[in-house]
């Protein structure tokens, strides 16, 4: 075990490069079991001791030299992949020297961002490093915030942003260091965090449709720590708003508090919502999940409805469909029917404030449905059960988690357009439930977005999802149960309404409820199917008799094996009143 620190040792500042990197790439190459914790720590510290002197014109008493900083500290990272190596990394003195590398070394980008991957390894497994990193005398979150404001590369731009993710986790923790983020200019930088996440996130979406490496990765840890100063810093400021009053005694969940500090985080979050190239095969991965939980996250506010809802709204499903399939080349998109992206300060965002099929003000809401409608089609193919286990079995080789993870975001996201604005419920339910449904056959059976709706609601094993879609649902019909029951038939979401405490079939409270189709056949309440009317059967007087008979016996059945009250037998109550000849 020892081999790996005695060959380091025996290195002298005469040493040749060529005998440090026969020492070092040993150790990088170990698997864990190889080092024993002794050796890693000492191992650690000793290298980056020698770095230290390196820098600080003690080379002559350094086994290092400049030139082997990259594999010197590829090899402390190696070693800090174990918890015990990232304890060595994690003490103060350590932090502000691989930050100081980070910086002196910035002509070798490599050995920079090696350093930086350190730190960031350290973070991750040693939770105390976080509270340690963003403390005055080191002062790492303000260079990880100047590190961010000033980078243009992905790979920067990410080791930045899982730096102060990872800062960011714990609103106990790091409340004064976030709520300083959102309140204060960093010295010599233009704009608050706000603003440098916005000017960031359109970078990268310039670079990920441009294919540039490392660009949705980046995107995705920015959205990362996004998410996290939209979900703390609402809690931690006394002028927060009260989004969603709630009632004494419950605990205020996401989305109940705002700030308007935040608001300016809604535009570009909406152009990278907007504008994400898609993804195959599955239609919901990075960082488009990540930037679904931040919108999640951000209420519709007087301030930013106008955001929120600022196309014309006259697109619809069909239409969109059909741009896709034959996108348009125009002045603001390409041949691809990708926005162009022209000089990087042009006219305001304004091709990606604008649909890249048609041109057209961007619609969120027209974006989020078919987004939504796509993922369910490919998760629920055909009329499939939800419960089935291809299912399942589908989202785990696609690395996606559960249905619930991956789906019941962009629900939420829906319904929360639905329930903040009249005008989009009248859009979506025009779209999902129009007067000329074909109500034909059970309209849970259907292999649309509506019949995958539906079947959700009798789900088992996805218990947020099935919520989430109830609740969907509820929305769009005006947070009616009558109205909703009316549409889509009682027996589809009794049970969903039961568990909203609502019992019974409730009444409905419009008189513009469909009770019938266009063409008059009326509309079974309990299942929501037109039903022609059936001719009469005529039978015997010893027909009905028989058929009488087996009522009895059926009835007589479901007495006795519990299934049914004595009061509740229909036979019995006839019998008594003397209606039975």
């Amino acid at each position: 075990m020892s081999e790996f620190l005695d060959a380091y040792t025996a290195l002298s500042p005469s040493s040749s490069r060529s005998d440090v990197s026969n020492a070092l790439q040993p150790i990088i190459d170990a698997s864990p079991s190889q080092i024993d914790v002794t050796t890693r720590k000492t191992l650690v510290q000793t290298i980056i001791n020698d770095l230290t002197r390196c820098g600080s014109g003690n080379g002559k008493k350094s086994r290092l030299s400049s030139k082997d900083a990259f594999q010197a500290l590829l090899t402390v990272k190696a070693l800090g992949k174990d918890p015990a190596g990232s304890e060595v990394i994690a003490s103060s003195a350590n932090l502000s020297a691989l930050l100081a590398f980070s910086h002196s070394l910035k002509d070798n980008v490599d050995a920079s961002n090696e350093a930086l991957r350190c730190i960031a390894n350290a973070l991750l497994l040693v939770s105390s490093a976080r509270d340690t990193f963003i403390q005055k005398e080191i002062g790492g979150g303000e260079a990880a915030v100047e590190l961010l404001e000033k980078s243009r590369d992905p790979e920067r731009i990410f080791l930045a942003s899982r730096i102060l993710f990872l800062c960011t986790v714990s609103q106990a923790s790091s409340g004064d260091f976030i709520k300083a983020l959102v309140e204060t200019k960093p010295p010599g930088h233009p704009g608050n965090i706000i603003e440098i996440i916005g000017a960031r996130l359109d970078g990268l979406l310039r670079s990920i449709i441009n294919s540039v490496k490392l660009a949705r990765e980046a995107m995705t840890d920015l959205l990362k720590f996004t998410f996290n100063l939209l979900l703390h810093y609402p809690k931690i400021v006394d002028d927060a708003q009260e989004i969603a009053p709630r009632d004494d005694g419950e605990t205020k969940v996401m989305g109940d508090l705002w700030s308007d500090r935040l608001d300016g985080i809604l535009p570009p979050l909406l152009r990278a919502f907007n504008t994400l190239p898609p993804t195959f095969p599955a239609p919901l991965a990075p960082p488009m999940t990540h930037v679904i939980h931040s919108l999640i996250t951000v209420p519709v506010t007087p301030s930013l409805h106008p955001k929120w809802f600022a196309s014309a709204g006259t697109g619809s499903p069909r239409s969109a469909a059909k741009a896709r399939e034959s996108p348009a080349t125009s002045p603001g998109t390409s041949a691809s029917g990708s926005p162009t992206l022209g000089p990087a300060k042009d006219a305001k965002h304004s091709a990606f404030d604008r649909s890249p099929h048609t041109n057209q003000p961007a619609d969120v809401l027209l974006h989020a449905y078919n987004l939504l409608d796509i993922a369910l089609t490919h998760y629920l193919p055909g009329n499939i059960d939800p419960d089935d286990t291809s299912v399942r079995d589908r989202c785990r080789n696609e690395g996606a988690g559960t249905l619930d993870d991956v789906l019941s975001p962009l629900v939420l996201l829906i319904n929360k357009l639905c329930t903040a604005d009249e005008a989009t419920r009248l859009r979506i339910r025009e779209w999902l439930l129009p007067a000329d449904l074909d109500r034909t056959t059970p309209l849970e059976s259907r292999s649309d977005f509506l019949g995958r709706c539906l079947r959700l609601l009798a789900s088992v094993h996805h218990i947020r999802l099935k919520s989430a879609a109830g609740e969907m649902l509820y929305a769009i019909c005006d947070s009616d149960a009558g109205l909703l029951s009316s549409y889509v038939g009682y027996g589809n979401v009794a049970g969903f309404l039961f568990h909203k405490g609502i019992t019974g079939q409730p009444a409905h409270s419009s008189s513009n409820v469909p009770t019938t189709t266009p063409s008059g056949v009326p509309i079974n309440p309990i299942t929501g199917v037109a039903e022609e009317p059936k001719p009469q059967i005529e039978m015997s007087d010893e027909e009905k008799e028989r058929e009488a008979e087996k009522l009895f016996v059926l009835f007589d059945r479901l007495e006795k094996s519990g299934a049914i009250q004595p009061s509740q037998n229909p036979i019995r109550k006839a019998a008594a009143e003397g209606r039975l000849g």
